[in-house]
């Protein structure tokens, strides 16, 4: 496939895969006979792992470090395992801080839920008894 439909299919701006590929994150396409580059459809599966990679926090250098060791092959299987494992731990640790996070906002935000109520209750209560005085 040419680069504009990779771009389409990928969600990547056809500059970033030029990017990539020349920073070694993508492997460089092979040529069709007018020079174009023409990617094979599997690249695609490899750049949706690379986005995940991006999403989960991981540096371009690690992701990059990752990329070298996958070029090298089968032999850099336990690298790459180690690799990913080093950085599903930050992924967790992210995670857990990020729910602690959340349950600070849920706390405040439930506070502020309260405190609307008994405003409420207040003003519906002095309507009220303002209402029983005049009667």
């Amino acid at each position: 496939m040419k680069i504009g439909e990779l771009a389409k299919r990928s969600g990547l701006s056809t500059h970033t895969i030029r990017y990539y590929e020349r920073i070694g994150l993508l492997p460089v396409a092979d040529r069709d006979a007018g020079g174009r580059r023409d990617y094979d459809a599997e690249i695609l599966a490899w750049i949706e792992f690379l986005d995940r990679l991006k999403t989960t926090g991981m540096p371009i250098r690690d992701m990059l470090r990752y990329a070298a060791l996958r070029a090298a092959g089968d032999a850099t299987m336990a690298a790459r395992r180690e690799q990913l494992e080093a950085h599903r731990d930050a992924v967790r640790a992210r995670v857990a801080e990020l729910q602690a996070c959340l349950l600070v906002l849920d706390t405040k935000i439930d506070g502020y839920v309260e405190a609307e109520e008994r405003m409420q209750t207040h003003e519906h209560d002095t309507r009220n008894t303002g209402r029983d005085a005049a009667e």
